[in-house]
């Protein structure tokens, strides 16, 4: 398979190429930070169709594609700090952030799509151009970002690029993979990547610092969804049955921690660990987010953890079922760990979830326009109170 440089702009060949930026865009550690750049729409009152959304490494922003282009909003306070409207004919259906930097990647999309859907296009935001390409014989399915690294996700294939000069450094075959599913560790210098195995259920783990790789059969039935730690030593699956989380160490394959979501089936759509791992968040087609006590170890995360009431001795009696002293004869329903804190949304509209930086608070972002904030008591867990909300796909006026 070819993988020599090509010419800047989008060419017409499908090989699987990448193209080099200028010299030293990216090799300088990291670019400037995003400046809130005037939001230039020539048609404020169009509402877009949402076609992607994903929150960046620190869920401290979140990018938006739209059938017309892409919007950035801050979470924290909430408000949009740029959009790029580049008119018909400018679907993005796929759009990842690099932290606050002004580069961003994207996949055209929609029914009019900016690019075709096998290149990923690297977008330099202070230059309002694209300053590379990575072009494929078939259609991106996800894309993840790190200060070192770019990994593009295809349906039975995922490649592993060096950010600096877009080389290929890895490669790897998996099942069929439609959701591009593959997440990436965040901490400078110790690469974990974790993807769907060959196998219906498992997990592959690439340890790039050891250079070892760890396969985990963790679920009977295929993966649905997961996500990893910031430092990558943990990792939370679920399947498509949607009903039990499994949370696993990275290192060794050993399962940790089960928590349920519920006894119906079900769509997780998101999973994330907050920053300590002290809880997990999971959104699925059910319209609920329920919040997870973990109990891992915490001297596994290499950083001290605060041990809360609810950690040691949870007061709600939900967290951990009071069944457990007999367990083994019950089936294992009953002796699960069930979520310590709920939040209930319009059913109908895909949700992701991420903590947000303020403590205890969960972020929501729905594909109906829909940004929740919410707070849950670390102690007492129940419904979750809403803090705020937005439709950030509203013209600015409307807020």
């Amino acid at each position: 398979m070819s993988h020599a440089p090509q010419t800047l702009m989008p060419t017409a060949d499908s090989e699987p190429h990448e193209t080099p930026p200028p010299p030293g865009l990216l090799s300088s550690p990291i670019p400037n930070p995003i400046s809130p750049n005037p939001i230039t729409n020539p048609d404020s009152t169009r509402i877009p169709t949402l076609l992607h959304l994903s929150f960046n490494q620190d869920s401290g922003c979140f990018a938006a594609g739209t059938d017309h282009g892409f919007r950035i909003y801050n979470c924290d306070p909430f408000r949009e700090i740029f959009r790029r409207d580049f008119g018909p004919g400018g679907g993005i259906g796929l759009v990842q952030m690099l932290f606050r930097c002004n580069i961003l990647a994207f996949v055209g999309g929609g029914s009019d799509p900016i690019y075709p859907s096998n290149k990923v296009m690297i977008w330099d935001d202070h230059q309002s151009r694209c300053i590379g390409e990575l072009s494929f014989r078939s259609e991106v399915k996800g894309v993840r970002l790190r200060r070192d690294r770019i990994v593009v996700v295809l349906v039975h294939k995922i490649f592993v690029y060096n950010f600096a000069d877009l080389k290929v450094l890895h490669q790897i075959e998996t099942t069929a993979n439609p959701k591009g599913l593959c997440e990436v560790s965040h901490v400078s210098g110790t690469m974990v990547l974790v993807c769907p195995g060959l196998q219906k259920g498992q997990v592959r783990v690439e340890h790039y610092a050891s250079k070892r790789t760890k396969f985990i059969m963790a679920h009977d039935s295929r993966i649905a969804c997961f996500a990893l730690t910031q430092d990558g030593r943990l990792l939370a699956t679920a399947s498509s049955k949607g009903t039990l989380v499994r949370i696993f160490n990275t290192l060794d394959g050993s399962l940790l921690q089960e928590v349920r979501r519920g006894a119906d089936r079900a769509e997780i759509y998101s999973l994330a660990f907050s920053t300590t791992a002290q809880w997990l968040a999971v959104s699925s087609d059910k319209g609920t987010v329920h919040v997870f006590n973990l109990k891992v170890d915490s001297g596994l995360l290499g950083h001290d953890r605060v041990h809360s009431a609810s950690e040691s001795n949870p007061a709600n009696p939900s967290a951990v079922s009071s069944l457990s002293f007999i367990k083994g004869v019950l089936p294992k329903y009953f002796s699960s760990e069930w979520s310590v804190a709920q939040f209930r949304l319009h059913e109908g509209s895909q949700y992701i979830v991420a903590f947000g930086h303020q403590k205890n608070t969960i972020v929501t972002l729905g594909m109906d326009g829909s940004f929740y904030r919410c707070q849950f008591d670390p102690v007492n867990g129940g419904e979750m109170s809403q803090v705020e909300y937005y439709n950030f796909l509203k013209p600015e006026e409307t807020f």
